[in-house]
C-alpha cells in the first residue's frame, strides 16, 4: 500500500512517502494522522495530497504552517501542486516581479 505523511495535526495536506499511485490507489496515511485516503489524482513521490476539500484562494498548511494559497478548487484526494498552488515559501522569481511591477509604478 501507498504511504502518505502527516507531519502536524492541523496540516490539511500529505505527502507522499512512497513510489506514488494513481488515481483510485488507497493511500495509508501516517504520522499525525491515521486512516486512508483515496487518490482523486495520479500522485508522485514527494508530493503533497488533499486531505479535505479545497476552495479557490484556500491556504495549504503544512507543518503547521501555510506553504501556499490554492489558484483552483482542490478535491479530497487530488494532487496539490504548483498547477493549483501559489507557494508562499522560496519564490524568488515571483518576489523580483512584484518588486520590478512597483518600481515602474513608481516611476
Amino acid at each position: 500500500m501507498v504511504r502518505a505523511i502527516v507531519l502536524n495535526e492541523n496540516d490539511n495536506v500529505a505527502t507522499i512517502i512512497d513510489k506514488g499511485g494513481e488515481k483510485g490507489t488507497e493511500v495509508d496515511l501516517k504520522g499525525e494522522l491515521s486512516g486512508t485516503i483515496k487518490l482523486g489524482s495520479e500522485i508522485p513521490f514527494g508530493h503533497k495530497v488533499a486531505l479535505s476539500d479545497f476552495e479557490l484562494g484556500a491556504d495549504v498548511v503544512k507543518y503547521n504552517q501555510i506553504v501556499g494559497e490554492t489558484t483552483a478548487p482542490i478535491k479530497k484526494g487530488e494532487h496539490v501542486h504548483v498547477h493549483n498552488v501559489d507557494s508562499k515559501r522560496g519564490r524568488g522569481d515571483k518576489l523580483a516581479a512584484e518588486l520590478a511591477a512597483k518600481e515602474k509604478e513608481g516611476a
